[in-house]
């Protein structure tokens, strides 16, 4: 399929949990405070979401461990969380989810405290609920998709290069 089509592809999807996003963060808004930690939930459902299908439009199918640890990089590219390049040994990868995680849910512990200031004034706590859930999740989806499309070009470049010369004519 052509970069063009994916890239659409990964727009759309991007919109759309964008949207998810605004809505759920607006109609748990209104709950104030105790609606802090539903709004945390449903807003990691919708950017793990969003992850995973951002992966499978850029060739990462979740099936196997490394897949799954090529996911688990780009969620934490995606949160700004720097692994380096030494993520390659095996040992190292079966620590690497939970220091994901851990540093996943230190970034969203960020925002929860954002969250917790707008919670005092019911509408005004919707709108910014609103605002934030939105924001982190554009900000997380191009961020995703930049790093997914990196590996996409990556690896296309790879495998044409592995083809003989004779092959790469044929594709």
């Amino acid at each position: 399929m052509p970069l063009d089509r994916l890239d659409a592809i990964a727009k759309t999807l991007i919109h759309k949990a964008e949207r998810t996003a605004l809505v759920q963060g607006v109609g748990l808004g209104f709950g104030g405070a105790a609606t802090v930690l539903p709004d945390a939930s449903f807003l990691s459902a919708i950017m793990m979401r969003l992850t995973q299908r951002l992966c499978l439009v850029y060739g990462i199918q979740n099936r196997e461990t490394q897949e799954r640890h090529e996911m688990w990089k780009a969620a934490a590219a995606a949160a700004g969380i720097d692994f380096g390049k030494g993520l390659a040994e095996k040992h190292v990868l079966r620590k690497f989810a939970p220091q994901v995680a851990e540093r996943l849910v230190s970034r969203a512990n960020a925002e929860v405290a954002k969250r917790w200031a707008a919670r005092l004034v019911p509408i005004a706590s919707s709108a910014l609920g609103g605002a934030i859930n939105f924001s982190l999740v554009r900000t997380w989806g191009w961020r995703l998709q930049r790093d997914l499309r990196a590996r996409y070009l990556e690896a296309q470049s790879d495998s044409a290069m592995s083809c003989p010369a004779g092959d790469a004519a044929s594709i």
